[in-house]
């Protein structure tokens, strides 16, 4: 009897004709192709961007699904509105407020997750071949929201600052000359997936007017804001635009749980009204159960001191990857400092290509990280990976950067014999007077231009 999942040629063929044309572009989710891998008990993942959910106390948990079950089962587990409930707004409304932003309620709409909203503004703004701006890297799961509406998409190019704002009013000008007018530009400001870094306040601010001088439309994806380690804060997109060019995206999904699925977005009123719409057709509302979970859990529970708790355990391994990185990776190897949020950035020499680096570190180590290239849509990114310091604990982390390690260790000797026995060859075909040919070029990706970081530690401890 043949495995249901399997499909012949014939299959194949058979609907191929039936596929939108869209369905060419569609790009699988790095993350999620990963998930089933890494829920194995004995791989250790730094791969997806997973909060630490057993921090969340199980009597809390059993607290407000008894009382849900007690007082509003009926209307839990009933329809609501798509915009979603006006309670649930207020909540949110609070969680804006607490990195400086002020919103209304009603220009708020509840989305089922984070990664909903990308889904919402992409569909309502795009057309085949309409240009949306983002970072190189960008956050993986929007490079396969992007593919799907066949949006050309333009990436700008980081450092520790976050993205070249210089870089993005050249690339402006450029589209002008070719009457090409970009429909939105999508950043991650406050500690990047996948970079880590920050947007200066300068650039910040730099941005909003860009955004202004040409109307153009920002979608600013906030959902790491709270999760600061060190540093002062900086104003999101929002709170210097005031919500007149930057569509908003919030989530619960860091700051309590992902698995309730809830998201928000605010932003200028008739591009709201759109999004309302599109929500209709996708879900016509997200849960009714997971928005009272918030409501009761905001009611009852000090959720600023719980998001507080978080970050003194992500501080922690946060110091624990960047320590074992700058034990385990080579001298050749760079990587980001963040000052919060959940991700390190690493790049090996370049004749390393991590997704073949992670197809060996599963198969011999059993460790998951995030091939860099998942972060582009051109093939960049190819020496690059993201590291997740919140899913695993400490002794998690420092094993799996060191089983990543070896890997990468195993490689560049691998690379070091064949280049040495390549040289020893042509040495011996040319003329003795001829100068000795350079050494294996080892250079860093020129990928993006991040801070160095494993250098000041080995030198500290040399």
């Amino acid at each position: 009897m043949k495995d249901r999942h399997q499909t012949t040629s014939h299959e194949i063929e058979r609907y191929a004709g039936l596929f939108a044309k869209r369905t060419r572009h569609m790009r699988s989710s790095a993350m999620r192709d990963l998930m089933e891998i890494t829920a194995r008990p004995e791989v250790i993942s730094l791969a997806g961007g997973l909060p630490d959910t057993s921090s969340f106390p199980p009597e809390s948990f059993a607290a407000i699904t008894d009382k849900i079950a007690r007082q509003s089962c009926a209307s839990a587990l009933q329809y609501g509105p798509t915009e979603g409930s006006t309670r649930t707004k207020e909540c949110i409304v609070e969680v804006m407020a607490a990195e400086g932003m002020r919103a209304d309620a009603d220009d708020i709409v509840v989305t089922t997750g984070g990664q909903q909203v990308i889904d919402l503004v992409t569909k309502t703004l795009i057309d085949p071949g309409d240009v949306v701006i983002c970072e190189a890297p960008t956050y993986p799961g929007a490079v396969p929201t992007f593919s799907s509406y066949e949006a050309d998409v333009i990436q700008i190019e980081m450092d520790s600052d976050g993205m070249r704002v210089d870089l993005l009013e050249e690339t402006l000008a450029r589209l002008d000359g070719e009457q090409r007018r970009p429909k939105f530009i999508y950043t991650v400001p406050t500690f990047q997936n996948p970079a880590g870094v920050t947007l200066s306040a300068p650039r910040r601010r730099r941005l909003v007017e860009i955004a202004r001088e040409r109307e153009l439309l920002v979608l600013e994806d906030n959902p790491y804001g709270l999760l600061r380690y060190e540093g002062e804060p900086l104003p999101p997109l929002y709170a210097l635009d005031g919500g007149e060019y930057v569509i908003y995206l919030g989530t619960f999904s860091k700051i309590l749980s992902p698995g309730i699925r809830l998201g928000w977005v605010t932003a200028p009123g008739p591009v709201l009204s759109k999004i309302k719409l599109g929500k209709q057709a996708a879900d016509l509302c997200s849960s009714s159960l997971t928005q009272q979970f918030v409501e009761i859990y905001f009611q009852e529970s000090n959720w600023r001191r719980y998001v507080q708790d978080l970050c003194g355990v992500y501080r922690q391994r946060r110091d624990a990857m960047l320590d074992a990185l700058a034990e385990f990776f080579p001298r050749e190897a760079e990587w980001t400092q963040p000052g919060g949020g959940l991700f390190i950035w690493a790049t090996l020499p370049d004749f390393i290509d991590t997704g073949d680096l992670l197809a060996k570190a599963l198969r011999e180590e059993r460790v998951a990280f995030v091939p860099g290239s998942a972060a582009y849509v051109d093939g960049r990114g190819g020496s690059s990976m993201r590291l997740n310091f919140s899913g695993a604990d400490v002794d998690g982390i420092v094993e799996g950067v060191r089983r990543i390690g070896k890997v990468v260790d195993e490689q560049i000797s691998l690379f070091s014999t064949f280049a040495g026995r390549s040289s020893e060859a042509s040495s011996r075909d040319e003329p003795e007077d001829r100068p000795a040919d350079p050494p294996p070029d080892v250079r860093l990706a020129d990928v993006v231009e991040l801070p160095r970081r494993g250098g000041e530690r080995r030198a500290q401890g040399s």
